[in-house]
């Protein structure tokens, strides 16, 4: 039941939940107060001293506000509301100290930092700083921390926050960072010296409100007001991150989150943050053409002219990518079965039945994640298939939430009880689910490792079973952010990739490097990466990757996000829909539309839940009839989290810290 207090701040009465802070009611009535330490998803430290304000018959001297609660106010001799001030002379002059003292011994190297122009230090010096500090000694120098080739680190400009420490301790799971010493002498730093064990430490970068973390892999290279920002949306996963891609001239230099509280809330992974370097390696910029056994530089007309050729009077199978948009693979799925052939995007052979939305997708939310009091996984490793998913778990955990594992036993950040690695465990779970999850809120988590192998139809079927028997709500967590679009818009074959692969003489393959296509078919690939479908292919097409073209990607939840173009492709690569419509010309079966908008409008026509972007889809529940799965152990679906797509993998940075996870893995530790 919420308790509702009145208060008054500068003036204006605003009724907000007594379980709120002041700092928090503050901005409920619009009022801007300063901080550093303070982060709303974060543990309150009250370190910095910076959010002081007034309080009006309280104690003769300033309060941090983001320490008191509303409800801990005394009201005023005949019932008053609690007056707060945030502009008094009290307070500015607290606020000038605290600017003072936090100056004593920060460097003046802002020419040089590159958290110049985005430096809370900065704007907060000047809006309430003084102009000239009283100290003159001799500032102190720390030394720099060895976090990894992600994180530089600057530490003689550390302010003592807290926040990355609180972050990898409380969000990512690690217990690597802590805080030694005290007064001048403290330091923040890491355990035994240890680079940092996690696949989100970048976030640390956005969390430090000064120069001490920095991005390594972005340092020196550009200021922030030199940069093109578009809002889009991450395909290294299925979760649907919301990004922000940062251009400099036709270069992606950056990608940071964005919030959004149903979804990422403002977390990204390490793969998503860095994977920008693997954009503009190993590209394919120009159309390629098989002869005598190599592949050569042909024209735009003379590689769509082969391909209209090879696929004219053939049996014809396309193969839809992990990262191709919505709109691509409904532009192929027309093209293809135009042409009296059929089009899989299941490369992988996951067994998600066709036109059962609750079984491919779910019911349940991300948000559901939150509220829930019990969550199962199955046949998942979400610390390496969707990181910030993980993240959202762990926070569902450390709030009292059971959490229970079948599959392979890993460090998830969290603990869980392991019910088993096997196919055997999924079945005895039945016997349990009352002692487990009835009466609960629960949540039924599926990854792909559980339903690409042969029995995989059995086991989610048994795990929809578990799932109506506790009444939970059901999730089926991707790895392939493009998978839910392309099963949306049909582009599926009764039988699986096998049935579609049955003796076809062309494979059209967009973007599936993760499959291998034998000997016999001629392949036509249309891609962004010379990367496995590129060195198998006959004839090449040159594509726009996730940052270069306009397109919808639906999340592991079923929600529709739009991706905006933030950059252009290379040389002479085209946009993934555009390659397409100028095939069908080449084939007398001209597609009925010129630009986007009006393929997208064909797109909502014929998936009329495409139109409403950013919502999350009811699905009617629908379970699969109860089958028997064979006698097998679970395994993961993402064996390496850091080279997963031919993005990744043509990233030096990310081969770099694929290796480096490999030798930690492999490290011998000495028997004490």
């Amino acid at each position: 039941m919420t308790d509702l207090r009145k208060i008054s701040i500068d003036g204006q009465e605003i009724e907000v939940d007594g379980a709120m802070t002041i700092l928090q009611a503050c901005e409920a009535a619009g009022v801007e107060v300063p901080r550093f330490c303070y982060h709303e998803r974060l543990s309150i430290a009250g370190n910095c001293r910076m959010c002081l304000v007034e309080v009006v018959g309280g104690p003769p001297k300033p309060t941090a506000s983001c320490a008191m609660q509303v409800r801990d106010l005394r009201p005023g001799p005949e019932g008053q509301a609690p007056v707060v001030k945030t502009n008094s002379a009290m307070v500015k002059k607290a606020r000038e100290g605290v600017m003072e003292f936090m100056l004593i011994n920060h460097p003046l190297d802002c020419p040089i930092c590159d958290q110049g122009g985005e430096c809370d230090l900065q704007d907060q010096a000047m809006a309430y700083g003084v102009s000239n500090g009283r100290f003159s000694e001799t500032k102190r120098v720390v030394d720099d921390l060895d976090l990894g080739p992600l994180v530089n680190t600057t530490m003689t400009r550390c302010i003592s926050c807290t926040r990355c420490v609180r972050f990898t301790s409380e969000v990512a799971g690690i217990t690597q960072m802590g805080q030694t010493g005290r007064g001048e002498d403290a330091e923040i730093t890491s355990y035994l010296n240890q680079t940092l064990n996690s696949n989100m430490q970048g976030n640390i970068i956005d969390l430090c409100p000064v120069g001490a973390l920095t991005s390594k892999p972005y340092a020196f290279s550009a200021r922030p007001w030199e940069l093109t920002k578009t809002e889009t949306i991450d395909v290294m996963d299925a979760l649907g991150s919301n990004i922000r891609v940062d251009c400099k001239g036709r270069g992606v230099k950056r990608i940071l989150p964005r919030n959004h509280d149903g979804v990422n809330e403002e977390w990204i992974s390490d793969k998503t943050r860095f994977v920008w370097d693997g954009l503009r390696r190993q590209r394919l910029d120009r159309p390629y053409v098989r002869q005598d056994g190599r592949l050569r530089p042909a024209s735009w007309g003379e590689a769509l002219g082969a391909a209209a050729a090879a696929m004219r009077g053939r049996k014809v199978a396309g193969l839809i990518g992990d990262l191709v948009s919505v709109e691509a693979a409904f532009a192929l799925k027309q093209l293809i079965e135009g042409a009296g052939g059929s089009v899989e995007c299941r490369t992988d052979g996951a067994k998600l039945p066709i036109g059962n939305r609750s079984a491919y997708v779910g019911t349940a939310s991300v948000e559901d994640i939150d509220a829930a009091q019990a969550i199962m996984l199955i046949g998942t490793n979400p610390r390496d298939e969707a990181p910030v998913l993980n993240a959202r778990i762990r926070k569902a955990w450390t709030r009292g939430a059971m959490v229970g594992l079948v599959g392979e036993a890993t460090d998830l950040t969290y603990d869980y009880y392991h019910f088993g690695a096997d196919r055997a465990a999924l079945a005895g779970l039945m016997d349990r689910a009352g002692e487990y999850a009835q009466g609960k809120e629960t949540v039924v988590i599926v990854g792909q490792g559980a339903l690409n192998e042969a029995d995989g139809a059995a086991v989610l079927s048994q795990a929809m079973k578990f799932a109506e028997m506790t009444g939970s709500k059901f999730l089926v967590l991707h790895t392939a952010a493009g998978r839910v679009g392309a099963m949306d818009a049909g582009c599926v074959t009764e039988g699986g990739v096998d049935a579609a692969m049955d003796g076809v003489e062309v494979v059209y393959n967009l973007g599936a490097d993760e499959i291998e296509v034998g000997e016999g078919p001629l392949v036509i690939y249309q891609g962004s990466h010379g990367d496995r479908g590129a060195h198998r292919a006959d004839i090449v097409l040159p594509g726009a990757a996730y940052t270069e073209e306009q397109g919808l990607f639906v999340n592991t939840e079923g929600r529709p996000q739009l991706a905006l173009r933030a950059a252009f492709p290379p040389g002479e690569a085209k946009e993934n829909w555009a390659i397409l419509r100028a095939l069908s010309a080449e084939l007398d079966a001209t597609q009925p539309w010129d630009s986007m908008a009006v393929l997208r409008r064909a797109l909502v026509e014929a998936v009329p839940h495409m139109g409403r972007i950013d919502e999350v889809a009811a699905n009617e529940w629908n379970r699969v009839p109860l089958q028997k799965p064979a006698k097998a152990d679970f395994r993961g679906a993402v064996r390496d989290f850091y080279l997963t797509n031919p993005i990744a993998r043509a990233s030096q940075l990310m081969a770099e810290l694929s290796a480096a996870a490999r030798a930690r893995a492999e490290t011998a530790i000495a028997a004490e």
